[in-house]
This record gives C-alpha cells, sequence and structure tokens, in this order.
C-alpha cells in the first residue's frame, strides 16, 4: 500500500489543470481544446467512440472513449481510454478496466508494461447548443461549423502525460 501511495504523489505532482472546450458530435466522436493553467498551454482534444461488442450493463448514458490529447508544439500525441457519461452534459474519467469490449481495448485500458498511466478528468461546467453553439463552434473551432455538436465547457485535469517518454520510447 505504501508503494501506491507513493505512486500517486508522484502523479499529483504532474497534473495539469486548466478549462476545457469540448463539441460533441452526432456521430459519437468529440474533438475541442484543454487550456492548461495558469500558463495558457493548448493541448487538442479528439475521442472518437469504441463500440461494445457485448451487452454493456451501465446505462444507455454509459460509453468508452479512445481520447488523443495532442501537444501541438512538440506534434506530438498520446492515446487513452476513458468513460463518458451524461448525454448533451458529459463526464470524461478515466477507468481500469473495460470488461466486455474487444482485447485490444482492454489491452489499452489495462497497460502494464511501466509506462505513466494517463489520468483524465473532465466536469461540464457548461453547456451551449443550437446558436450558442454553433458561435462558440464558428468561433474556437470553425472546422466544425455546421455539424449540430453542442458544447461543453469545464474543468479539467490530466495526470501522467508525459511524452518525453514517448520519444524514449521511439527510440
Amino acid at each position: 500500500m505504501g508503494e501506491e501511495q507513493g505512486f500517486r504523489r508522484e502523479k499529483m505532482e504532474e497534473l495539469m489543470e486548466g478549462v476545457a472546450s469540448i463539441a460533441l458530435l452526432p456521430n459519437g466522436s468529440i474533438s475541442g481544446h484543454f487550456i492548461q493553467l495558469p500558463h495558457s498551454i493548448c493541448y487538442g482534444l479528439h475521442g472518437t467512440e469504441l463500440a461494445c461488442e457485448r451487452e454493456c450493463s451501465r446505462g444507455e448514458d454509459y460509453r468508452l472513449i479512445k481520447l488523443t490529447i495532442t501537444d501541438f508544439n512538440r506534434k506530438k500525441e498520446r492515446a487513452v481510454v476513458v468513460e463518458c457519461r451524461g448525454h448533451d452534459a458529459a463526464r470524461l474519467h478515466s477507468i481500469d478496466h473495460a470488461h466486455g469490449w474487444e482485447n485490444d481495448i482492454v489491452g489499452m485500458v489495462e497497460e502494464k508494461d511501466g509506462k505513466n498511466k494517463i489520468l483524465v478528468s473532465f466536469e461540464c461546467q457548461t453547456l451551449k447548443a443550437e446558436k450558442a453553439a454553433e458561435d462558440h463552434i464558428r468561433q474556437f473551432m470553425p472546422k466544425l461549423a455546421g455539424l449540430d455538436a453542442v458544447v461543453n465547457i469545464g474543468r479539467m485535469t490530466i495526470s501522467g502525460l508525459d511524452f518525453g517518454a514517448e520519444e524514449a520510447d521511439n527510440e
């Protein structure tokens, strides 16, 4: 247990906090950005819904999203599987297991190769729909204009995101 507490303490030191603006698209995917505060560092967010092959008994508003976080400055990205709850007002959180999904998805969630586990938390605080959403999208995400998305804005935290570790793996 002492080792687990040390792990959590280490993760807290890497905690990035900020605000995310996420467009929820009708096809189940998400797109947006995370602004890390107080430095105003912008990361891209893109997620695609993962299909469940078996009965998913966590409720009709439960789905898994493969979320890709992009560091535009380093031109690097990392992917993590998160659960998404809520319909138009989404809540995204990291998960520890993905029973009922394909083996490759379960493997992504339960990585045991020593890599830092990326932990994500997002809670919608402001929901924009129809004209308000379209105005927001035209201003901040113009490539998504006209797709009938709703926008979620809220606090987001990310820990364990280390683009430097990925560089070491690729060498």
